[in-house]
């Protein structure tokens, strides 16, 4: 069953852009008002293959290693969705990372059924690449609960809470919008066996700065109980990579992990890397 509602809305047409050109992102949940900042405390691989190299980050130490997520609730979203057009985070028209987001990407990350944007299976044969249109940027592609560019008090923490915050690259951006420390990272996932991984290129969902879970230990859980206290959306791409037994569900659960670009392996998540960084 679809976790949210669907919305008739015409997937290509003028009205999208439209609604995309609110001041918010979709991809997004800030309201524009600023939420006190805590002081968070501070948060603590595979063959190389060349292809990760060139997702734009620079120089990690090799062979970190990251909390593992254990069991967390993992449901599905795609580039172009809309599932209610007038909710602040209620269409993947644009991410939170990236104001043209579907323009980007070179369409519906699926089929345009009846003029809607809508989710397909994918299958190993063609490396789980959508089957009506030709990606511009990686399939892989899924978010987390901690958006470091629109959320006031994500933004106020990230140069603390987030592991990666000093490597070269990155240190010295705290206080710079236009740059994400989340953006085009990359992710482990995974299910029943098997194994995928996938970039980073939205925020959600349900909460956006859930720095506990997201960089905690590995024991904490999503604060947000939205769609079964989801704790990360994943594409169609990584759906049905991680063999999930529903197309659009939220009772597939995945353990996950972040992981360096240098510790990324071959597989068809490296075929075609995102670069592109934050854009309005």
């Amino acid at each position: 069953m679809p976790t949210r509602p669907a919305v008739t809305v015409t997937a290509l047409s003028a009205s999208m852009l439209v609604l995309a050109g609110c001041s918010v992102p979709f991809g997004s949940s800030h309201s524009g008002a600023p939420r006190a900042t805590e002081t968070p405390p501070s948060a603590s691989a595979q063959p190389e293959h060349p292809a990760a190299r060139v997702t734009g980050e620079t120089a990690s130490p090799r062979g970190r290693r990251y909390p593992v997520h254990t069991g967390i609730v993992a449901t599905t979203f795609w580039v172009g969705e809309i599932f209610d057009p007038h909710s602040p985070d209620g269409s993947q028209v644009i991410s939170t990372y990236d104001g043209r987001w579907m323009q980007r990407y070179g369409g519906c990350d699926g089929t345009v059924t009846a003029g809607r944007c809508e989710t397909e299976r994918r299958v190993a044969a063609n490396g789980f690449f959508p089957t009506r249109m030709t990606p511009r940027e990686n399939p892989f592609y899924l978010d987390l609960p901690f958006d470091d560019i629109n959320d006031a008090a994500a933004f106020s923490q990230r140069a603390q809470v987030i592991p990666w915050a000093n490597d070269p690259g990155y240190a010295g951006h705290a206080h710079d919008p236009a740059f994400s420390y989340m953006k085009n990272r990359w992710v482990k996932l995974m299910r029943d066996g098997r194994t995928c991984y996938g970039q980073i290129e939205d925020a959600g969902p349900g909460d956006y700065d859930d720095y506990r879970y997201v960089f905690g230990t590995g024991n904490q859980r999503p604060a947000s109980r939205l769609y079964n206290g989801a704790g990360l959306d994943v594409s169609p791409a990584l759906t049905g990579c991680l063999g999930f037994s529903e197309l659009n569900g939220d009772d597939d659960r995945v353990d996950w992990q972040f992981v360096d670009a240098a510790d990324v392996p071959a597989g068809p998540w490296a075929r075609l890397v995102t670069t592109q960084g934050v854009s309005e």
